[in-house]
């Protein structure tokens, strides 16, 4: 069933809409409708993540590092054929990228000098769906759902952005601005 379809049952049922069909769903969907489920011993997850994204999650902050874990894996359980192909950036990386379009050939990548990227405070990474054959689904229906799949766990997806949104985006709420952590790691206190 399609996320749509799955976003109108809970609506109809009165539960949290995420359209993520699931366990939990499931166990809320048979809870409304007072059948009684016995909850299934877990099996041990057949996922793997690749090393491309392992490698880039690896330059995330630990905190970042489980968040994107469990996001990766989600979306991997629900049958998504989904890598994160871009991690933390260093400055001098930030600004390569954002020189695309600009100074340097090429189209613009991103619309973020060093210093105003979350990437660069190592909470963010960016990801893409690939088809059957691993190639890249630039514009994939799929994307929306991992985004989605983020919001569930409580990151930040910047497809649900006001104005600019970054589709294939994703950080941690870190619970300040980007000036602020700035200062931060000038001040030596970012963690």
């Amino acid at each position: 069933m399609s996320a749509t379809l799955w976003t109108k049952i809970q609506k109809l049922l009165g539960i949290k809409a995420d359209g993520i069909p699931g366990d939990k769903t499931a166990n809320a969907v048979a809870a409304r409708l007072g059948i009684v489920t016995a909850t299934p011993e877990s099996a041990p997850s057949r996922v793997t993540i690749d090393s491309r994204s392992a490698g880039n999650i690896a330059t995330l902050r630990s905190d970042a590092q489980d968040k994107a874990r469990e996001w990766l894996l989600k979306c991997l359980e629900a049958g998504i054929n989904v890598k994160i192909i871009s991690g933390s950036r260093t400055y001098q990386e930030q600004a390569a990228l954002y020189a695309k379009g600009r100074s340097a050939p090429g189209p613009k990548v991103t619309n973020s000098p060093p210093g105003f990227s979350w990437h660069n405070f190592d909470v963010a990474w960016d990801f893409v769906v690939f088809d059957a054959n691993d190639q890249p689904l630039w514009e994939s229906p799929l994307t929306e759902r991992c985004g989605r799949i983020a919001e569930s766990l409580g990151l930040e997806w910047g497809g649900s952005w006001n104005g600019f949104q970054d589709i294939s985006h994703i950080q941690i709420k870190t619970g300040c601005s980007l000036v602020e952590a700035r200062q931060r790691v000038k001040d030596g206190k970012w963690t």
